[in-house]
């Protein structure tokens, strides 16, 4: 049996055991700690090796990537390890702009800034903007910015040692008569029925019946230029009196017409009626310069905020009239005009397949007409594949990947970029600080440029609203004016469908019958004479004849020619 005075030697030795364990492991980790700094300060001495170049020396690597010739737009600088290197820019070559490009990225990364920052570049470059200005944020573009310490500190950070505050010329314009721009609108006939689908909300099956509606008003010469006329047309052929005219048709059906009426009407009960009617915008007024900068035109939603689809599909609009009149440039060394989609997923939701396929066509071939088209949305996965491979600059803000959703989306567009041996790209997409990007462009000779996280530099104009008051100023101002500030409405479908509704109607039964017409009475024409005889429409008429008749010639879209 162990005594107490044994016990105690026993546990007086295993305290001197451990105490000389733990002098070793103290003397161990000490010398350990020795050896790591020796080590560090041996490595920070030597130059860095081809496999694992230092930060700097990264970034002038990705720098020559980006190192163009030709006129460039100066986006900001590369970083690497979250150090910004002033000398390493990140540039866009001026002559790919018309190769179009993308700029996505969450709410509030920095998305609006960078936009305005590529408009003053490409303005002072003497190319004229077109952009949809949702929000309002963008109206800064015509006031000079705040000259503070903290954005002259980010301009030199970015590279952009010339920075100073600077104005550009801007012209504000609203869909319809209801905003505070210039008020900007298009004929339903120009606009077409797959775009006028779009608005809508139609199916396939209605947008067919609305193709072939169009066309019947087209061979009869019924100028379709406001809503007011286009359910005329409609409410004509689901009339007894138009029963005859549907069925000559072909494959319309009175419930179907009678469903897009419906459409018509409550697009009409909500302000659609501002926007679709005449002047028409001329898209000569998008490609103006003043003092040797492009202008940049901001469309503004006006009275169509419940229906952002409309102003989508409005711009698409716009960008099919300027295919169907621009002439064929090639390859050129600055584009003709530069066309900035914000909000680019309103373009693309619940479209129809022939929608798809002809923002694809647009896209593709808009190209040779000189004109560069930028999408701007939160998720790259917003725009549809076809469309999405032919953009050739990527500008890629932060992304939020909370959800399943999302980190499925993270992974398809770290597919979509060129591999990098100096990024983790899923880790950087989602780890980007506001006015930040990931980007990849199209070089002088075509090729992707390699991957840059980039800090993107601060624009020269004003980075706020300057509100409702100097816009409508402005607009007021703007030699654009006079040219579509009142609306116009010219005889068209709807008057000629009244007349003849009334030249058909039988005269009274009193009435005496006349023999013989007098020499006054035969000079006076009938109501439908005299409006077959009115200039405007024997315009429309002319313009309307074709091989096949008197059908409007269409192109993309449906579209009218001009």
């Amino acid at each position: 049996m162990t005594t107490p005075q044994e016990k105690a030697a026993a546990a007086r030795k295993a305290a001197e055991d451990a105490a000389r364990v733990a002098a070793e492991a103290m003397a161990a980790a000490e010398a350990a700690e020795q050896e790591a700094a020796a080590a560090s300060a041996e490595s920070a001495s030597k130059p860095p090796s081809s496999g694992e170049p230092s930060a700097s020396v990264a970034a002038a690597e990705i720098a020559e990537g980006y190192a163009f010739s030709g006129p460039a737009l100066e986006l900001g600088t590369v970083m690497v390890d979250g150090v910004a290197d002033p000398v390493a820019r990140v540039r866009i070559p001026l002559r790919m702009m018309n190769r179009h490009g993308l700029v996505a990225g969450a709410t509030g990364t920095g998305k609006t800034k960078t936009l305005q920052g590529i408009a003053e570049h490409l303005s002072r470059a003497g190319v004229p903007v077109v952009m949809a200005d949702v929000k309002g944020d963008l109206s800064g573009l015509s006031e000079p910015g705040a000259d503070t310490e903290k954005i002259r500190a980010r301009a030199a950070e970015t590279g952009a040692t010339d920075w100073a505050p600077g104005t550009f010329p801007t012209e504000f314009v609203s869909l319809g008569t209801g905003g505070i721009g210039v008020p900007i609108r298009a004929t339903i006939t120009s606009f077409g029925p797959i775009l006028l689908s779009k608005v809508l909300g139609l199916n396939d099956t209605q947008e067919s019946t609305l193709g072939l509606i169009f066309h019947w008003a087209d061979q009869r010469g019924l100028a379709l230029l406001d809503l007011k006329d286009l359910r005329a047309v409609i409410t004509h052929l689901t009339s007894p009196e138009g029963k005859e005219d549907l069925k000559g048709i072909g494959g319309v059906s009175s419930q179907t017409a009678g469903v897009i009426l419906r459409a018509l009407v409550n697009l009409e009960a909500e302000g659609g009626d501002t926007f679709f009617g005449e002047p028409e915008l001329d898209p000569v007024d998008l490609l103006r310069t003043a003092g040797g900068l492009g202008v940049i035109t901001l469309f503004e939603l006006g009275q169509q905020a419940a229906r952002p689809a409309l102003f989508s599909t409005f711009l698409m609009w716009v960008l099919a009239d300027l295919f169907q009149t621009l002439p064929e440039v090639g390859d050129v060394d600055k584009p003709k005009l530069v066309f900035i989609f914000d909000e680019a997923h309103l373009l693309f939701a619940e479209a129809s397949k022939a929608f798809l396929q002809q923002v694809e066509q647009t896209v593709k071939l808009i190209r040779s007409k000189g004109v560069g088209v930028f999408f701007c949305t939160q998720l790259p996965t917003d725009i549809p594949n076809p469309v999405l491979s032919q953009l050739g600059a990527r500008v890629q803000h932060a992304l939020r990947a909370f959800t399943p959703d999302d980190q499925k989306a993270l992974s398809k567009t770290v597919r979509t970029y060129p591999k990098s041996s100096v990024y983790d790209l899923e880790e950087a997409l989602t780890s980007l600080g506001t006015g930040e990007a990931i980007v990849t462009v199209l070089s002088e000779t075509g090729a992707p440029t390699p991957v840059a996280w980039t800090k993107i530099a601060p624009p020269r104009s004003l980075m706020d609203t300057v509100g409702d008051e100097a816009i409508k100023s402005k607009a007021l101002s703007s030699a654009l004016q006079g040219k579509y500030g009142q609306s116009v409405d010219r005889e068209s479908a709807y008057e000629m469908l009244l007349a003849s509704v009334a030249a058909a109607e039988p005269a009274p039964e009193s009435a005496p019958p006349i023999p013989e017409r007098s020499a006054s009475q035969r000079d006076e024409d009938s109501a439908a004479e005299r409006i077959m005889a009115n200039p405007a429409v024997k315009s429309f008429l002319r313009s309307a004849a074709s091989a096949a008749g008197r059908e409007i010639s269409r192109s993309i879209f449906g579209t009218r020619r001009r």
